[in-house]
């Protein structure tokens, strides 16, 4: 048993000294990569921000609905098209509608007809009347004259009963011209009044009409189309949706926590993911008071404009970036991580040129740089561009400055 430990014992130490006296060698024997560029971890200062994720929506939207019942008869636009405003987009069959429309206008002419007979005989009420008067006048200067000649005896009283019974029937057929005069005039009141209902009529059938052509009332992008032709439309049956595609709003969704420094008017950063990479910028336009009680937080809506070409449209994903301050914190260029997998590394290059691959925990993202939460101190040199070929114990070697260049020349 003894000789056995004696020769494990043996073999492991001399496995140790083979170890030992080939690894001098190993360093020595790998590949100096060129062309690397190293740089010094440093602090800095970055923003200190809140992020929150929401979705794209129109500022402003609206929904084409049909006010009368009929068959569509025509149908112009498609999802996707863009239209302006009082562009017409949809027929509805409109016969009921013309029909309205005539019987309305017969109205007009009926009592048209009936006023011009009603100024006929207003003025034929006029003339009576007039006549009625001079009679009465007539017949009141014969009774003073008769009057006068029977206070002298001069007349019988039956001849002043009959002037006097005159008078009175010339008084009563002047009331009853003036009664017929004023009956006249309220019939040609209530004609009036009913050629105006007539008016009225035939202005309400023409707009009845025109419900019969579905135009736009903003200038935007069809985004739904609930309808085709032939289809029966009923008032109140939404057909189209159309949306400004000219003014879109992010809304997120903000933390009850954080709502307190999100400001109306606090300008914020935007990033639309189907946009890639553009970073666009925006402003706190409303936050809505109601709370969402199933996950506590607030909408905040964020307005944001088409720029450079870019396409929005509602339903796309955001992010919305509200800046609060600013910190101390290491960050080091995205180019300088190495990702293993699940495990994201940098390579570290001490101070005898050797690079040796190092563990890190990465925080937010600030532009093409990220945080080091964990893994890294300041001070310490890192290779944040270089050949593929970098691995952990290879010898790295800056690239060397351009000739003529500042660095070249000292």
């Amino acid at each position: 048993m003894k000789r056995i430990i004696l020769t494990v014992g043996g073999m492991a130490l001399l496995l140790l000294l083979i170890s030992c006296s080939k690894k001098p060698e190993t360093s020595q024997q790998m590949p100096v990569v060129q062309g690397a560029k190293i740089e010094t971890v440093q602090p800095a200062s970055v923003d200190d921000y809140y992020e929150a994720v929401g979705t794209v929506r129109a500022r402003s939207s609206s929904v084409v609905a049909a006010r009368i019942m009929g068959s569509i008869v025509a149908l112009h636009v498609r999802e996707g098209d863009t239209v302006r405003a009082g562009q017409t987009l949809i027929e509805i069959e409109s016969r009921e509608a013309g029909i309205q429309v005539q019987k309305a206008q017969a109205g007009v002419r009926e009592a048209t007809d009936a006023l011009d007979e009603v100024d006929r005989n207003i003025h034929a009420a006029e003339s009576a009347r007039e006549a009625a008067r001079a009679n009465e006048k007539l017949a009141n200067t014969t009774f003073n004259r008769y009057q006068t000649l029977f206070a002298r005896r001069s007349v019988s009283p039956q001849e002043f009963d009959e002037v006097r019974t005159k008078l009175e029937v010339a008084s009563a057929e002047r009331e009853r011209a003036e009664r017929l005069l004023q009956a006249t005039t309220a019939q040609q009141k209530q004609v009036l009044a009913r050629i105006d209902q007539a008016k009225a009529d035939v202005s309400n059938a023409r707009v009845y009409v025109g419900y019969a052509k579905l135009t736009s009332p903003i200038n935007g992008i069809v985004t739904s189309k609930q309808t085709d032709v032939g289809y029966l439309a009923t008032p109140g049956s939404p057909l189209l949706t159309i949306e400004d595609n000219s003014r879109y709003q992010l809304e997120v969704a903000v933390e009850e926590s954080r709502l307190g420094t999100i400001h109306l008017h606090d300008q914020a950063q935007l990033q639309i993911e189907a946009l890639g990479n553009t970073e666009l910028i925006g402003s706190v336009e409303e936050i809505v008071p109601a709370s969402d009680p199933n996950s506590r937080s607030y909408i905040v809506k964020v307005s944001v404009t088409n720029v450079g070409g870019a396409q929005l449209r509602s339903g796309l994903y955001g992010k919305a970036r509200f800046i609060s301050g600013q910190r101390q914190a290491l960050a080091i260029p995205k180019t300088a991580i190495s990702q293993r997998g699940q495990l994201t590394g940098v390579f570290v290059v001490d101070q005898s040129g050797l690079a040796h691959l190092r563990l890190i925990k990465t925080g937010r993202a600030f532009g093409d740089n990220v945080e080091i939460l964990s893994g890294l101190n300041g001070g310490e040199q890192i290779v944040i561009e270089g050949p593929a070929t970098i691995q952990d114990g290879t010898r790295v070697r800056e690239a060397a400055p351009a000739k003529g260049s500042p660095v070249a020349a000292r």
